[in-house]
């Protein structure tokens, strides 16, 4: 437990109590912890979280793939009446439309749904409003912290929370058909954790292709299949090493200015989204011994970096679920200057680099005293080695404090509710 699950988990509480109401008939408000909240469970010295990310569903809405037959079982998390719409594909792979088929009613002697279908006259497309605060599918708030927290975590604890509508799909999509039964070569991901990201399905969101938005009739119509309940648990099934390597390609790209924050697969620049599907076809593709045999968290960000800047180079980064879905499916002209940014001249360089621009912020954030052993440091191996023995001996040291100040910040927020 930290300081920003203790926030999620307070969003999804506040979602969770809250009603819909529609045609005088109140549902439910579903909410799930998605983002780097939900996926990373090592706790670096830096934050690993950029904002608090909650999706929410409504229990009187399901998407089903066109063509199917809509379920006679629901979860209980769902009302007695559920709209039923189709997932319609677009021309954009990845991208589709939602259309009105189905009513469903439960009959509560049986505890099953029948089925009835939408007459052609009823039968619509589902449209969505877009707003100013839009950050792709979400719709961002920045935040206060919700309780003064003494230093050193009160130093830069505010943060932003994205909410995302989506729309609930049980199955598993039809345009990611193969990956479950693709090739892996080297066992990863298992076959249990397959069948776990299948058994979860997919959510639809609101967000047009790029080239759709200006669209008047595209720009509210056309949805995302999104994949972030598969995430969480592909991210979750990751060996340390492979978190810990995610962690600092985010921080590098992001410090480097080579990155937005927003979590979001078809953005021009080069985004989050990027490196995590980086890292996905990585962890499937690369053996485990590449991992942990040589345990250089340096080299390994060095030649994950630089598979990064050759799909720039080229304009081609697979989708790891979508086939025939390529991220940078246009050329823009940053994308290569982009590429040659994103390659280190040494890994000693790019060791330095970390020094300068995490260790050293480690530093920062809790001693001027552990700070200043970083001013002596230049080219030698032994101040170097002081200095950063003493940061992780404060960050031990700091633990139990940052666990007493997360206890404050859940019992605020329990008097709060």
């Amino acid at each position: 437990m930290n300081q920003d699950r203790v926030r999620a988990v307070s969003h999804c509480a506040t979602l969770a109590t809250e009603r819909r109401s529609f045609d005088g008939v109140e549902t439910d408000i579903i909410p799930l912890i998605t983002g780097s909240v939900a996926e990373f469970y090592i706790k670096p010295m830096l934050s690993c979280v950029g904002d608090v990310d909650v999706m929410y569903h409504y229990s009187d809405q399901l998407a089903i793939p066109a063509g199917t037959h809509p379920p006679t079982q629901l979860p209980d998390e769902f009302h007695s009446r559920v709209n039923v719409f189709e997932i319609v594909d677009s021309e954009f792979p990845g991208y589709v439309y939602l259309v009105s088929s189905y009513l469903l009613t439960e009959c509560t002697d049986e505890g099953k749904y029948n089925a009835v279908e939408c007459d052609e006259s009823q039968r619509q497309y589902l449209t969505y409003k877009t707003y100013d605060e839009s950050h792709g599918p979400a719709i961002a708030f920045d935040k206060p912290p919700s309780i003064p927290v003494p230093l050193p975590l009160g130093r830069g604890s505010g943060f932003s929370l994205d909410i995302v509508y989506c729309m609930r799909c049980l199955s598993w999509p039809p345009q990611a058909t193969d990956w479950p039964t693709r090739h892996r070569k080297y066992g990863w991901p298992d076959s249990a954790t397959v069948d776990r990201v299948v058994s979860n399905g997919c959510d639809v969101v609101g967000v047009a292709h790029r080239q759709c938005r200006q669209d008047e009739w595209m720009g509210t119509r056309q949805h995302r299949l999104s994949f972030s309940r598969a995430e969480i648990v592909l991210l979750n099934s990751w060996i340390p090493v492979q978190q810990i390597v995610y962690h600092l390609l985010r921080v590098f790209v992001k410090t480097e200015g080579l990155t937005d924050s927003a979590d979001n697969s078809d953005a021009t620049t080069l985004s989050n989204y990027h490196i995590k599907t980086l890292m996905l076809w990585a962890c499937e593709l690369k053996p485990r011994w590449w991992w942990i045999d040589d345990l250089n968290l340096v080299r390994l960000s060095v030649e994950l970096l630089r598979i990064l800047s050759g799909w720039l180079t080229n304009a081609r980064c697979r989708h790891y679920f979508i086939q025939n879905c390529n991220l940078f499916d246009h050329r823009d002209c940053s994308q290569r200057l982009i590429a040659n940014r994103l390659i280190p001249e040494t890994e000693a360089s790019l060791a330095q680099w970390f020094t300068k621009n995490y260790t050293r912020k480690c530093a920062q954030l809790w001693s001027d005293s552990v700070l200043r052993l970083f001013d002596d440091i230049s080219n030698n191996r032994t101040e170097l080695q002081k200095a950063i023995s003493a940061v992780v001996d404060w960050r031990l040291n700091s633990l139990w404090w940052e666990t007493f100040v997360c206890f404050l910040h859940t019992t605020s927020m329990c008097d709060y509710e």
